[in-house]
């Protein structure tokens, strides 16, 4: 079902497009392993339907139609711009990033969950909504999205 990991940018990962309403996927794509729901936001509630055995999760926001605005993937296959990046050097993502115009990033030490001692290493890109994550200086997952704004209709980038 699942055999196409290439990472679009503000627009899909294989065939999964942004935007989907979350009933839309589960219908067509089947039932998540896990679900979480992050309510702290009084005016949009965060649905992740994780799919662990595909090796990524989705985060679909809105209130009444929730549609898909995030996707957090470790999927060894995951492919940006043509490369097959789980596993690549944080020095081979800013290069691969630049070669294709994006420019600007931050930082960031992050604490590696069930670990305290150990921190993950987060490259940002705000303007292309995209985070890659490094452990031992290799990537082990990125997430990128879509913004929405107030009537939960997904932002031109």
């Amino acid at each position: 079902m699942f055999s196409n990991f290439k990472i679009i940018p503000n627009y899909s990962y294989g065939k999964i497009l942004f935007g989907i309403e979350m009933d839309s996927f589960v219908e067509k794509y089947g039932e998540p392993e896990e679900i979480d729901i992050i309510d702290e936001d009084e005016d949009l509630d965060t649905t992740i339907l994780h799919y662990w055995d595909k090796g990524f999760s989705l985060f679909f926001a809105g209130q009444v139609n929730p549609i898909l605005v995030g996707i957090e993937t470790e999927h060894p296959k995951s492919s940006l711009y043509g490369k097959k990046i789980m596993g690549m050097t944080k020095e081979d993502i800013i290069a691969l990033m630049a070669e294709n115009g994006h420019k600007n990033y931050d930082i960031e030490n992050e604490e590696y969950v069930g670990n305290t001692n150990k921190k993950d290493l987060r490259v940002s890109y705000e303007e292309s909504m995209m985070d890659f994550f490094f452990r031992d200086n290799l990537l082990v997952y990125m997430n990128f999205g879509v913004l929405i704004d107030e009537n939960g209709d997904i932002e031109a980038i």
